[in-house]
């Protein structure tokens, strides 16, 4: 009976193939019904999708996606698939979508045939593979997401054939769909992108100096441009994450990871150079030669770019992403948002370090000015000088860095905002007043010490001797006090010039102490002066 049984069930399946091909060629809707039940009886619907798929669809395939090295027209469009997809939907519309109306019409009993994943979708794949092979390689990623995006939009419009939410699920969960999905590899698509964008950004981070951007200030005076080329690669990268011709939603995560790497990447190499410029750990080869090389108005534009930064990332950037991502669930938008704000956050953190790179710098700078302090102790020391009149030339140029670099309106308010000024102001002011205060106190603390181990020995050589009594007050100034009288002026010239930078001299401690340290003594002939 076996062989009996094999050969009517091969009788049965050549005659209804025969029959299934002839309506199909005629569309005969009654005989194509009747095979198709037919079929679903005997629970052979593999080969009413092979037959559909060899003489309806194949040919029409065929004809726009040659196979192999014969199709001479394969080479002319390259492995684009976006008009080859728009010319195979329009060839399911005119000779395809009778037979689905027919097998997905409702109480038919033929909701068993799956045509669009079997038949159709089962030939574009094999066309593809055999006639643009390299659609699928994402070595070429431009190409590649162009493909892959139409690709998708193909299986949408396959999936718009179906008649119901199951049909759908099942259409995805068919066997030919989940290959054609694995086609698409997305991971090393997205590592070579994480290549070019990363590694845009580490080729600025690289250079051993700031490299400026020349942009024209904006006509209200408040410029938005980036002034940095660094600052400009950064914001390239991080909009690169979200374009349209470089972003795969299904990959948002990791396009996510990257953003936050990239802000990351900067912060830390904005502030590791700061603090090696710091320490003095800036030698070459060490990864920080820009910041030894910097000067207070490249910090300048540092404190702009960080700014504007910061107000792109936590402004429209963050709204631009949120917006690709508002398909996503609100718990996950909040993560998100949370996320990049901490980032922007991470900039502005940047700030006060760059200040405090301007301060050093300007301190460093007026501090030279200071060895002549010493200089006027030597003198006094060394000279019969008389007492002092007037302030000494030094203290005109103690300030002169914040006068030059600071007071320079018109140079500098594009990139900087009246609070940041005088922060930079005041600070700098603070920390080379202190520097003034540790050398006078210094020198006067030596000097008084000095002269006063001096007017012990002159009494005891005095006494040795049988000298006239040393009681009788000296009415002369000491080279203390007139050192002292001599400070004295130049602090308060230094107090003037203080006010000229609009920073108050009595709001600084260490003013306070240095006033205190140099004021005239009670004798009688100095506080006459």
């Amino acid at each position: 009976m076996e062989k009996r049984i094999q050969s009517a069930s091969l009788l049965l399946d050549a005659s209804l193939g025969h029959c299934f091909v002839d309506g199909l060629e005629h569309r005969d809707e009654n005989a194509i019904y009747n095979c198709l039940r037919a079929y679903a009886a005997v629970d052979n619907t593999s080969s009413a999708e092979e037959i559909f798929r060899m003489t309806i669809v194949a040919p029409l395939i065929q004809k726009i996606i040659p196979r192999g090295l014969s199709g001479e027209v394969a080479g002319a469009s390259g492995d684009g698939l976006e008009n080859d997809y728009q010319e195979i939907k329009k060839c399911i519309e005119k000779d395809c979508q009778f037979l689905l109306e027919i097998s997905s019409a409702e109480n038919s009993g033929l909701h068993v045939f799956d045509f669009l994943a079997n038949s159709i979708l089962k030939e574009v794949l094999s066309a593809i593979k055999k006639g643009k092979p390299g659609a699928f390689s994402p070595g070429r990623p431009t190409e590649f997401l162009i493909n892959y995006k139409s690709s998708l939009d193909f299986l949408g419009h396959l999936e718009g054939y179906c008649p119901s939410r199951s049909a759908v699920t099942k259409f995805r969960a068919e066997a030919i769909c989940i290959e054609f999905m694995k086609q698409w590899n997305v991971g090393v698509y997205f590592s070579l992108r994480f290549q070019e964008i990363a590694g845009a950004l580490d080729s600025a981070l690289a250079a051993t100096n700031l490299i400026p951007v020349h942009n024209s200030p904006s006509v209200n005076g408040k410029s938005q441009d980036l002034t940095l080329k660094q600052s400009t690669i950064l914001l390239e990268s991080l909009r690169s994450c979200w374009r349209e011709d470089v972003l795969i939603l299904s990959c948002s995560d990791k396009f996510l990871r990257l953003t936050l790497q990239l802000l990351s990447r900067f912060s830390n190499w904005l502030s590791s150079g700061l603090a090696a410029r710091k320490t003095g750990n800036t030698a070459s080869n060490s990864g920080y030669e820009w910041a030894a090389s910097a000067v207070p108005n490249d910090f300048l534009y540092i404190i702009h770019d960080i700014n504007c930064l910061a107000t792109e990332v936590c402004g429209d950037y963050l709204e631009h992403v949120l917006q690709l991502l508002s398909s996503f669930s609100a718990d996950v938008l909040d993560l998100v948002k949370q996320s990049i704000l901490q980032g922007g956050k991470s900039l502005n953190d940047l700030t006060p370090l760059a200040i405090n790179a301007i301060t050093d710098a300007l301190v460093d700078e007026a501090v030279k000015g200071l060895k002549d302090v010493k200089a006027i102790a030597t003198t006094f020391r060394m000279t019969n000088k008389p007492i002092p009149s007037r302030h000494s030339l030094y203290v005109s140029g103690l300030l002169s860095p914040l006068k030059k670099d600071f007071l320079d309106t018109e140079k500098h308010n594009p990139y900087l905002t009246k609070e940041t000024i005088k922060e930079l102001r005041h600070g700098a002011a603070t920390e080379i007043t202190g520097r003034y205060y540790d050398m006078v106190v210094e020198i006067v603390s030596v000097a008084r010490k000095t002269e006063s181990s001096l007017q012990r020995l002159k009494k005891g050589a005095q006494r040795r001797a049988g000298g006239v009594s040393s009681d009788v007050s000296d009415p002369t100034v000491s080279d203390t006090d007139k050192l002292c009288m001599q400070y004295f002026l130049d602090i308060q010239e230094y107090g003037r010039n203080l006010s000229t930078l609009g920073v108050e001299a009595k709001e600084i401690p260490a003013y306070r102490s240095l006033w205190q340290c140099v004021a005239p003594t009670d004798r009688q002939n100095v506080i006459d002066l």
